[in-house]
């Protein structure tokens, strides 16, 4: 390819998007990943899009909150681009109301919604739907919000790569760093920066619930994936010796799942899974100049949000890098 005005390091989530971004807008852009695309916690299976509970609202939350009413065109376009499957789906969220208290604190939260979400989507209390996908509530109530999203993590991911390259980008495991060099190496990199890794489990189902809402209860994502799986996941641990290696702890994540949704109790295991997702001291993005590489960039520290950042990390990333338009919030700078 011709000399690179963009270099990605990182074939990941955020570095794919501002890659595809970038492209988008004409550079001729390059990504290196010597682990290929998808090898870190952008590869996992589980995929919730869901939106931080709206009150006490704030940039961090705002911007969350732009980027997932833009998933949809995002994920669209580049299914198009690719004819590729992303797994996406905006099918909303139900949540189980536990008690009385619960039940007074989503109630003021719908209050929030309609004002802070408007009328781009909604946060409602009602009582628990006849239909055999949904866990128990011992209220009779849930939390229905029709923001959340899904998508299949590690599809969405090699579908981002095959859009740059169809946008005549180059995503390879070595070159030369040409051009703006943004560095968005997950894990290894956040720690460059004062973050750290945060090592997640989750584990694949052999159950249809397709375009089902996806399901929160006892602090567990239940994502019914379109091609007829269910993702369950996932754990956060602080502390671990083999970050690929799944063990008794997703055991307990699996108990726990069927347990609040008994209508998985059969349902066979297909795939287990462990990685380490990228956690900044303040739990943001880390975007904009590096701090440690003058002249460099850096889109890192997605942790548990970073698809439902992506579609925006993207586009800020790409106004700042090709047009030098700074629209990033001031607690996502490293």
């Amino acid at each position: 390819m011709a000399t690179a005005d963009v270099t990605v390091m990182g074939a990941g989530i955020f570095g794919l998007s501002v890659a595809y971004a970038c492209a988008r807008r004409g550079a001729c852009v390059r990504v290196i990943d010597p682990n290929g695309v998808a090898a870190g916690s952008s590869g996992g299976i589980v995929g919730a899009l869901a939106p931080h509970v709206p009150e006490n609202w704030n940039e961090k939350k705002a911007f969350q909150f732009d980027s997932l009413i833009s998933a949809t065109d995002f994920w669209r376009d580049i299914a198009t681009l690719t004819n590729a499957d992303v797994g996406y789906a905006r099918t909303g969220r139900l949540q189980p109301l536990a008690d009385d208290r619960a039940v007074q604190l989503a109630r003021a939260r719908a209050e929030s919604a309609a004002a802070l979400w408007q009328s781009h989507a909604m946060w409602e209390v009602i009582p628990v739907p006849d239909t055999a996908w949904v866990p128990p509530s011992p209220t009779g109530l849930v939390i229905r919000d029709t923001l959340s999203a899904l998508i299949h993590p590690r599809l969405a991911t090699h579908a981002l790569a095959k859009a740059v390259s169809a946008l005549g980008g180059e995503v390879c495991a070595d070159g030369p760093h040409e051009g703006a060099v943004v560095w968005a190496t997950g894990w290894p990199g956040v720690q460059e920066v004062g973050g750290t890794g945060v090592k997640g489990q989750a584990v694949l189902l052999d159950y249809h619930a397709a375009g089902q809402p996806q399901l929160f209860a006892d602090s567990l994502h239940i994502i019914p994936h379109r091609n007829g799986t269910v993702a369950i996941g996932s754990t956060s641990e602080r502390e671990f010796d083999d970050p690929a290696k799944t063990d008794t702890a997703l055991d307990d994540v699996l108990v726990r799942a069927i347990k609040a949704c008994p209508m998985l109790a059969d349902a066979p295991v297909i795939e287990r899974w462990a990685g380490v997702r990228p956690r900044s001291k303040s739990r943001a993005p880390i975007l904009g100049l590096h701090p440690t590489r003058p002249g460099q960039f850096i889109a890192n520290g997605g942790f548990k949000i970073g698809f439902g950042m992506a579609p925006k990390v993207g586009h800020v990333m790409a106004d700042l890098i090709l047009d030098g338009q700074d629209a990033i919030p001031m607690g996502f700078r490293a």
